[in-house]
């Protein structure tokens, strides 16, 4: 069988990392992608070197909306065909939705939708028209969850949730797999990139996920075909409350959960 390539958006670091250590283990070839060239350049070369496997690195910003379609031509004229696309690349701002950067906002929700939106759409349609072919996206039990001062970023991931289960829909009878991970409080450098290392969420030694074992609940639900994948027992018990509890309430709880160790709400600019 012919080696197959996983390309793996924001996997320089944090789940994205460890996602792509999943697939070099089983012997799949990567294309990364990450903002960063030297970390580009460093991942790969660890990885290749660690695993065997080879790993091409595209430096790309997927804030700007050419972006996504840039690495897709690329990747084509190099002749790589992408057996498994995983986005993962995502970023939050932590604050009042008053006081937050609207510019700063709208790069988020280009990386955490659009991004995610068009790379769907290219590789979907290639691997519909093969009939094969496996999707994971990153989401988040906050796509689930209504998020006072994270209200973008919990907006962005209830999109991903909805749009990832309506396509998987679309393409059932196909062979073609498409995963929603949902990670809850994850150990990664998202809460530095949010300004959020004040919230009583992940302050004050408050318990967070290892990336790795959230990467290995997605890859292996990935393989296997799952529609959706809550990583960690807390988490899926939060969701599961939820689901059952008036979102107003839910709101409520999860604003006095995030909210800053020192009382102050707004964000800092």
């Amino acid at each position: 069988m012919a080696t197959q390539t996983a390309l793996i958006t924001g996997a320089t670091s944090g789940i994205g990392r460890e996602l792509a250590n999943c697939f070099a283990q089983d012997k799949y070839n990567l294309v990364i992608v990450a903002r960063d060239q030297q970390e580009l350049d460093q991942t790969a070369s660890e990885i290749s070197q660690q695993y065997g496997v080879e790993v091409l690195p595209i430096s790309a910003d997927l804030f700007r909306k050419e972006a996504p379609f840039e690495v897709y031509d690329e990747v084509r004229a190099r002749g790589i065909q992408i057996d498994a696309l995983v986005n993962d690349a995502g970023q939050g701002q932590y604050g009042l939705f008053t006081t937050t950067d609207i510019n700063r906002e709208l790069d988020i929700i280009q990386l955490n939708i659009g991004a995610y939106v068009i790379f769907t759409k290219l590789y979907l349609q290639e691997m519909v028209a093969r009939n094969e072919g496996k999707i994971l996206q990153v989401s988040s039990i906050g796509g689930e969850l209504p998020g006072p001062l994270q209200a973008v970023y919990h907006g962005t991931k209830a999109f991903i949730t909805s749009f990832t289960a309506a396509i998987r829909e679309e393409v059932k009878d196909t062979n073609v797999t498409i995963t929603n991970l949902e990670p809850g409080v994850t150990d990664t450098d998202f809460f530095s990139k949010a300004d959020m290392e004040r919230s009583k969420l992940v302050a004050n030694g408050a318990s967070k996920a290892d990336p790795a074992k959230v990467a290995k609940d997605g890859y292996e639900a990935l393989l296997a075909g799952k529609d959706k994948v809550i990583s960690g027992f807390m988490n899926k018990a939060q969701v599961h409350m939820s689901n059952v509890t008036p979102d107003s309430l839910v709101a409520a709880g999860l604003h006095k959960m995030g909210e800053p160790v020192d009382g102050d709400e707004s964000a800092h600019q």
